[in-house]
């Protein structure tokens, strides 16, 4: 405990590791540890292997493979959504701007409410894998 004009300020001991443990592993058992490891949530692999040598709990991630196929064919076709209504929008920007050509520019009028509509579609497919995502990430 130090004191440092009249604030009392709390000193965290933190306990130096100095023990060593060498194991040695043939190349089936390190790969074994090095998967058991990568499925948990344990910041190194000494972290990991303290704790299951002194039977602490260890947080193991649990992934669906299939969650997981899903997931990266959603993340492609969001992508597609937004090239696709990235071109929809500048090409009917684009028709705005075209002043000598009346039909045109009365189909750019017309159509605006179904870009409006598809925009709007766009985004809410995107917002719902956004949330997808995020209870899947967390899983």
């Amino acid at each position: 405990m130090v004191n440092c004009e009249n604030e009392i300020v709390m000193k965290e001991t933190k306990q130096v590791r100095k023990g060593w443990l060498t194991v040695r592993l043939n190349e089936d058992e390190e790969k074994r540890l090095n998967k058991f490891f990568s499925r948990t949530t344990s910041g190194s692999l000494s972290e990991y292997a303290r704790d299951v040598l002194l039977r602490e709990p260890v947080n193991v991630i649990y992934r669906n493979q299939s969650a997981d196929e899903f997931l990266a064919e959603m993340i492609l076709l969001k992508k597609e959504l937004n090239a696709i209504g990235n071109n929809f929008n500048q090409s009917v920007h684009k028709l705005h701007t075209l002043d000598h050509f009346p039909e045109i520019k009365a189909w750019a009028i017309l159509n605006e409410a179904s870009k409006k509509i598809f925009i709007k579609k766009v985004d809410e497919i995107k917002e719902k894998m956004n949330q997808i995502y995020q209870q899947w990430s967390q899983k």
